[in-house]
This record gives C-alpha cells, structure tokens and sequence, in this order.
C-alpha cells in the first residue's frame, strides 16, 4: 500500500546552487531537457532548491519554455506575450492563472480529438475541417478572454465585427482600411494606458 500511495506522489528533482538538477526518483543528475520530457510524458515532478527547500518548480518549468523558446520552436505569439507581461499588476491578474490553465486544458483535449482524427482519415482532406473549427473555437475562446482583461480591444473587436458584418465581399480593400484604423486606434489607446 506504501507503494500506490508513493505511485501518485510527484517526483522530487533538486537543484543545488551550482544549477546542477538532481532527480530523487533515479537517484540521477539531469538536465532541463530532461525535465521537459519528463512532461511531456505526463510525469509529475517538483523542484526544490537544495539549500533552502524552497519550491521553485514554477521557475524551472518557465525556464524550460524560454529554453524551447530559444531553441527556434516558438509557440508563444509576441502579442500574446505582451499581453501576459501587461496583466501582471492588474486588478484582473488573479484570474488569469486559472483562465489560462482552462485554455490549455480544452486545447489539449481538441489536439487529442484532432490526433484521433487524423489517424482515421490520413491522407484525406476532409481530416483539415474539424481542425479549422478547433482553431476558430480556440481563438475565439482567447480572444473573448483578452477582451474580458481589456476592455478597449473588446470595443474595437465589435466595433471590427460591426464593420465586417455590413461590408459585401467585394469590398475587402474597404473592410481593410477600416481594420487598420482600428489597429491605429488600439494603438493609440494601449500607449495612452
């Protein structure tokens, strides 16, 4: 029964202050890239500092992202990041962990539907449609939560929306010029905030 109860308990990684990282479990050093394919396999861990027994699990993992970021495989838009950096110090910002750990958690639901997908229809297009609807939906989820944190991009996005929906086909030049108004605008109000 020790075991089952351990079994679900995290892995223990320390790091000492020459930055070495030292995983409990293995009895093993190892390294960050170690450790993010530790989560890629689903295996739960905490860091601790050594010395100090401090958790700076949360530390080691943003690491990793800016090691994955570094090493060319970007996935976080500079936007995105502007606006993350923007949140901190705001009356919202509270709400944002669990916002953004409900995303990630749909997210990752819809890339297991599409993997399932594309596994029964390889080769065919058809495959392609459900992913263009899980796109729509996850970026219509983020974009209603980046309007909740700032109100002017909600105001411009309906005012956009407004806009698009009056135009015909035939005048996207027009549809694009009042877009870039629009981002003039968001411009102006994000440098005057």
């Amino acid at each position: 029964m020790a075991d089952a109860s351990r079994a679900d308990e995290p892995i223990t990684i320390k790091k000492y202050a020459n930055r070495r990282l030292y995983n409990t479990a293995t009895s093993s050093y190892v390294t960050l890239d170690h450790l993010a394919q530790m989560v890629r396999d689903g295996v739960d861990f905490v860091v601790h500092d050594a010395k100090s027994g401090a958790d700076i699990t949360r530390q080691v993992l943003t690491h990793i992202i800016v090691e994955e970021e570094a090493k060319g495989t970007s996935m976080l838009p500079l936007g995105f990041l502007r606006q993350l950096i923007a949140l901190y110090g705001d009356s919202l910002q509270s709400m944002v962990p669990g916002y953004l750990a409900q995303s990630m958690k749909a997210f990752a639901g819809n890339q297991d539907q599409m993997r399932e997908w594309m596994d029964q229809s390889f080769g065919t297009n058809t495959a392609l449609k459900p992913f263009e609807g899980m796109v729509r939906q996850n970026m219509a989820m983020f974009e209603n939560a980046m309007k909740m944190f700032n109100p002017a991009v909600a105001e411009a996005a309906e005012a956009a929306k407004g806009s698009a929906s009056a135009q015909d086909d035939g005048d996207m030049d027009e549809m694009r010029s009042q877009l870039d108004q629009l981002q003039k605008q968001l411009n102006e109000l994000s440098k005057r905030g």
